[in-house]
């Protein structure tokens, strides 16, 4: 079966058909700019990339160029629609209602609406790409596959936050985690390469929004995203852990709003913030290479928290037997890893350099130290895959 994977954000839908039988994408790519001037497609085959300029007025537009790429006579690769088998769908917030994929009925698609208030900007743009597919493809099973749901399992005590309980249940008040297919895809690799399925598993996706989860035989126990994407280790531009006072204080001393402070501290804060720089890592590194003192503090900060967030999760679980890194910076960044992993020494976890310094290509990376007592792995993350997997295992 041919699955598509779509993941629509507020001007963009990024696509990949893949193959459910050889897991492998037969075509990827993503429409940018949607709904504002210079839209485009770009779609990258076997043949190679191609990028079609074309207005796209809205996400059915979009959607409908996608499958009119598809089966182009010239850099399509199905012949017709009917070769898509189903469409799976990133949605980023199933609230308590969802902890797992589901197959999308008009009753899905209301709670999947009203949890709209819990992920603001980005549950909208993911109801309008189910909606739009659904316009055009009437016929195909949809499917929706939560960033929550792999964190749904949480114990109580560690998704409640220290407010009062009926905050929790009349205002869904909690922690609940993202990145959720992703921490899925690297947690269960690491099992199968290890041999173990109850392995203690440390999941580390640093990227531009990053996150930590601790994954006790295959179940995520903590993350340190919370609420929102906002709670947890430094980002890009994203602040993590603050003191909830600091939004008042911003507010008075700036003359900001609430939602002036949360764009603050979403927007133009993390290591941008700190460094004055970029939200890159590859900027911040060449910026401290040549002394810039504030990259380099950037770095040291985001360092120091994935390893704090590193060894609660190792107390959390009573041990860790594996430590892993995916996501762009997590799979590409030598010296991110390296002065991360420079302080777990005391769990018994070491890397080999030289392993550490070989270049991502795409296969899982063993980079612990000859003496390490923790598996410490590269695993290139694969969401589209955990969608198309979860998509098919429930329309087959």
């Amino acid at each position: 079966m041919k699955i598509l994977v779509v993941n629509a954000g507020s001007s963009s839908l990024k696509y990949q058909l893949i193959d459910s039988e050889t897991e492998k994408a037969i075509a990827k790519g993503g429409c940018e700019r949607i709904g504002i001037a210079g839209s485009l497609l770009k779609h990258k085959t076997a043949k190679g990339e191609v990028v079609i300029e074309k207005a796209m007025p809205d996400h059915t537009v979009a959607v409908s160029l996608v499958l009119e790429t598809l089966v182009h006579p010239e850099h399509g690769v199905i012949a017709s629609m009917d070769e898509i088998g189903a469409v799976g769908h990133r949605v980023v917030h199933g609230a308590e209602e969802f902890d797992s994929s589901v197959v999308i009925t008009d009753e899905i698609m209301e709670k999947i609406i009203a949890n709209s208030d819990l992920a603001p900007l980005h549950q909208p743009a993911n109801v309008i790409g189910i909606n739009a597919c659904k316009a055009v493809m009437p016929n195909a099973p949809m499917v929706a596959v939560f960033d929550t749901a792999f964190h749904a399992k949480m114990p109580d005590y560690a998704f409640m936050y220290a407010l009062p309980y009926e905050d929790y249940k009349e205002l869904k008040v909690r922690r609940y985690g993202f990145h959720g297919t992703s921490h899925k895809y690297v947690s269960e690799e690491a099992a199968k390469f290890m041999g173990n399925p109850n392995a203690k598993i440390i999941t580390c996706h640093l990227g531009n929004g990053s996150s930590i989860t601790a994954v006790n035989a295959g179940v995520s126990v903590d993350t340190s995203m919370g609420f929102t994407p906002l709670e947890g280790v430094p980002m890009g531009t994203r602040s993590g852990d603050v003191d909830p006072a600091v939004i008042e204080y911003l507010a008075n001393k700036k003359g900001m709003d609430v939602a002036g402070v949360l764009s603050y501290l979403n927007k133009k804060s993390g290591v941008a913030g700190i460094s004055g720089v970029s939200s890159d890592f590859r900027d911040l590194a060449a910026a401290a290479d040549e002394g810039n003192y504030r990259a380099k503090l950037a770095l040291d900060t985001f360092c120091y928290k994935v390893r704090k967030y590193v060894g609660a999760y190792a107390a959390a679980m009573n041990g860790v037997d594996c430590i892993v890194f995916t996501a762009g910076i997590g799979e590409n960044t030598v010296s991110v890893r390296k002065d991360i992993m420079a302080g777990l020494t005391y769990l018994g976890a070491t890397i080999d350099e030289a392993k550490n310094a070989l270049k991502n290509d795409g296969t899982i990376h063993d980079i612990s130290g000859a003496d390490s007592k923790v598996k410490v792995l590269v695993i290139p993350t694969n969401e589209e895959l955990v969608i198309a997997r979860e998509t098919y295992a429930l329309v087959k």
